[in-house]
């Protein structure tokens, strides 16, 4: 990604992506679960409550130094930094943004960058479909999912966010003897270099595109426990957006008690159901219509309950 400007991010996503981890920022700080960063030259960037980050891949235009600066700048303690194959294939939003080349990875240069804006990295970020139907399409974001393990590896990173994925043509009993096929071995793969594997909970169906069943298995309860029986290792866990339970009408404080241990890393977005559109287009549309990305706090979910749950 080359160089954008920081102040005046001329991309439309960027801006609104801008705009929504400023006012989230604020929103924790008149909550009283962060304090206010001035200067990011301190020792301490963001006190000793909650390390807010953002994710990068909504930052295309933007060098992981540029990205940087824009967040230390901002009292962010975190990214979440995005590790697609620089020539990505996929056709969706942020596919190819490599602000970490996994393939070349340079320690020292991420450790020094790191270090002068006093940040870390909570997450290797790579979303793909790991259950692809396609032979080939899988076995290259499994391929490409093993490299992002690895740079977390060298870099220190903890956790690696990813999708199971799904084979939207098939039911969800088919779909596990895929994931059988697929993911034990990846889990320990991570296991194995001290790197946690955290998946990411939406259900990816937007358009006809991903119908009927979209493309990622790992949205509800009821996969989480087949899931987690499956693999019991503390290793594998869940990078929990609410948003996405609002739009499923389950209830995300229930989910962070009952799963608690396997939260390993969360995701803040919201989500608004439009009434009309729901009943327009009823429930089995899967979301078409009636659900509508919001920025947090201007939706659904009630973040002093839902952090409060966290803590």
């Amino acid at each position: 990604a080359g160089d954008g400007d920081v102040d005046g991010v001329p991309d439309q996503v960027e801006t609104t992506y801008l705009v929504m981890v400023t006012v989230w920022n604020r929103e924790l700080i008149d909550l009283g679960w962060r304090q206010p960063v001035a200067d990011t030259s301190s020792p301490d960037n963001g006190g000793d409550g909650m390390k807010l980050g953002l994710l990068t891949a909504a930052l295309p235009r933007l060098s992981l130094a540029r990205t940087a600066e824009w967040a230390a700048g901002n009292g962010f303690d975190m990214l979440e930094v995005a590790c697609w194959p620089a020539a990505g294939g996929e056709r969706r939003r942020y596919a190819g943004v490599s602000h970490i080349d996994v393939t070349r990875v340079d320690v020292d240069v991420v450790h020094a960058l790191l270090q002068r804006h006093r940040l870390e990295i909570s997450s290797l970020a790579y979303y793909p479909n790991n259950l692809h139907p396609v032979a080939s399409e899988r076995r290259a974001a499994n391929d490409h999912l093993k490299q992002v393990i690895d740079a977390a590896a060298k870099l220190g990173v903890p956790t690696v966010g990813t999708f199971v994925g799904r084979d939207k043509g098939k039911n969800v009993a088919d779909n596990f003897k895929e994931f059988r096929k697929v993911w034990p071995r990846l889990v320990t793969y991570a296991e194995d270099r001290g790197v946690k594997i955290a998946i990411e909970n939406c259900p990816m169906i937007f358009s006809n595109d991903e119908w009927p069943g979209g493309t990622n298995l790992a949205t509800t309860p009821a996969v989480w426990d087949e899931m987690f029986s499956i693999i019991p290792s503390p290793s594998f866990g869940l990078n929990l957006d609410p948003s996405h339970l609002v739009w499923l009408m389950i209830d995300y404080e229930r989910v962070v008690r009952d799963y608690a241990s396997r939260i390993l890393h969360v995701h803040a977005k919201d989500l608004e159901i439009d009434r009309d559109g729901l009943y327009r287009h009823g429930t089995l549309s899967l979301g078409m219509g009636w659900q509508v990305p919001r920025l947090p706090g201007l939706g659904e979910v009630r973040w002093g309950r839902f952090i409060a749950a966290l803590y």
